[in-house]
Parts: structure tokens; sequence; C-alpha cells
């Protein structure tokens, strides 16, 4: 039997021509059902008084052609939204970059200031918000309108504002040394950059091995990260022999006491459990 849609022969007419594979059947099947429930989902699983009105008896499951047509719809939905993140991220960047009408400069704790607006850092950060506040009660920005991040460096500062105004600056990962990714996790914790914080807990996470995983798991303690933590500590389990003989545990444990502490009762679970 040749299926009228996988077959090498589905473009010429052959009897009987509505003949279909199970495998493209499942398929066809796999993508009605989810759209069906994106729709529903999208009404918020009610269903208009008139939508339910019109729908036939029979028509519970969506053709393939009304399938075809929603998956387009879709598509012309991304490229949109897509474009206007485009048009949103290079009208801000821009902006910051060429210095247009900067009203603050940020003092990094090491290396020149960057220049940056007051409006953009006080709408994506609530902290930004209140230091730069007139109200009293609030810490405000000094009257040179300057503000320091001690705790970051120059190019750590870059990527946080560059972060701030396009929500890139991370993209190539291989590219962003670790220490730069701890340093900006615990920023986005600090300052409240929700984005920011699960941006770089997924890339931390992705690179945890023996080799940083001491450190890794310091910042996730330090950032109150718990999906980077939990991470770290399972590597640092696998790997216990590696990580607790390695030369930098003994240092490790003399910083972080309480984690220490963590770590062997887990192993003694572990153990316990085998």
């Amino acid at each position: 039997m040749d299926c009228c849609i996988c077959s090498p022969m589905a473009t010429m007419y052959r009897l009987p021509r509505n003949t279909i594979c199970a495998p493209c059947y499942e398929g066809a099947k796999a993508i009605t059902g989810f759209l069906n429930k994106d729709e529903q989902e999208d009404d918020g699983g009610r269903g208009s008084a008139k939508s339910r009105g019109s729908m036939k008896p029979n028509s519970s499951t969506m053709g393939m052609r009304d399938a075809w047509e929603k998956v387009k719809e879709m598509g012309d939905r991304e490229e949109t939204t897509n474009q206007r993140a485009d048009f949103l991220e290079h009208g801000f960047g821009l902006a910051w970059k060429e210095g247009m009408h900067t009203d603050i400069v940020v003092k990094p704790g090491t290396g020149p200031p960057i220049p940056a607006h007051k409006a953009i850092l006080a709408a994506r950060s609530e902290i930004f918000r209140h230091m730069l506040s007139d109200e009293e009660q609030c810490i405000k920005a000094p009257a040179d309108d300057a503000i320091s991040l001690p705790e970051l460096s120059h190019d750590e500062l870059f990527l946080l504002l560059s972060f701030l105004y396009t929500g890139g600056g991370l993209d190539d990962e291989d590219d962003v040394p670790e220490r730069h990714l701890h340093a900006l996790l615990v920023a986005a914790d600090k300052y409240d950059v929700p984005f920011l914080r699960r941006d770089c807990e997924a890339r931390l996470a992705a690179r945890v091995e023996p080799r940083n995983v001491l450190r890794t798991l310091e910042v996730a303690d330090l950032s109150s990260s718990a999906v980077l933590r939990e991470r770290a500590m399972d590597t640092v389990l696998e790997h216990a022999e590696q990580v607790v003989f390695s030369p930098e545990y003994e240092d490790f444990a003399v910083r972080n006491v309480g984690l220490c502490v963590e770590i062997t009762r887990a192993l003694l679970a572990k153990t316990n459990a085998a």
C-alpha cells in the first residue's frame, strides 16, 4: 500500500488515493491533538458560546487542512514576535551603545564607568528603581548621577547592562567565562532580575563538572539558586572521591562549613541506601 503522504509516489494519482500508513496517521493525529489542546488553552478551556454552538458533532478534532492553517498562523505569530523583539533590542541597544541621551553612569569595582539610562535601569529592576527613586526613605543615587556596583568588574558590568537593554549578550556561552556567569548570577539575585537569573542558571548547570563543581556549589548557595545547587550537589555525589580529595576541597571546607556538613550527610545517606 502506497501512503498518500510519505510515499515517493504520493504526488501521482494512484488508487486508492486516500490510503495512509500507520506512522503518518499517528503523526497527523498527534499534530491535530496538540493544536486542539492549544486552542482550548487559549480559550481558557471553556470556549465561547458562539464557538460551541457552531461546532459540528463530529468536529472534535480539526482536519489536516485546518491543522496546517493553524501551523502557518503560529509561524506568522512567531515571526511577528521575533520582529518585535528585534525592533526593541536594536532600538534600546543602539541608544545605549551610542550613548544617546544617557543620564547616569554606572561604576564597576574595577575599570571605567559605563553610561546608561535611569529609565531603563528602573524598568528592568525593582532594586534599581528604589536606588534611583526620589523618595526619602529609599536609597537614592548620588547627586552626581552615578551609582556604583563594586562587586562587578568592567566586563561583567558591560554584560549586565547589555542584558538589561537587549535581553542578550550571553548568546555565545563559550565566550563568556564562568567567573563572569558566577558574578552575573549573584548580581541577578541581588538586583532582582529573574530573566537574567534563569539564563545564568541554565548556562552554569550545563557546564557543571568535577573540576568546577565546588565553586559552582558555592555560587549557587550565595545566590540562593536551588536549581543550580541541586545540579552541583548531584555532581559532587556522583564524583565524590574525585571532588573530596581534590586540592580545592580543603579551602572550600574552610569557607563553607555548612555546605561541607550537607555533603557529608548526603554521602552517608547515599552509602546507606546502596
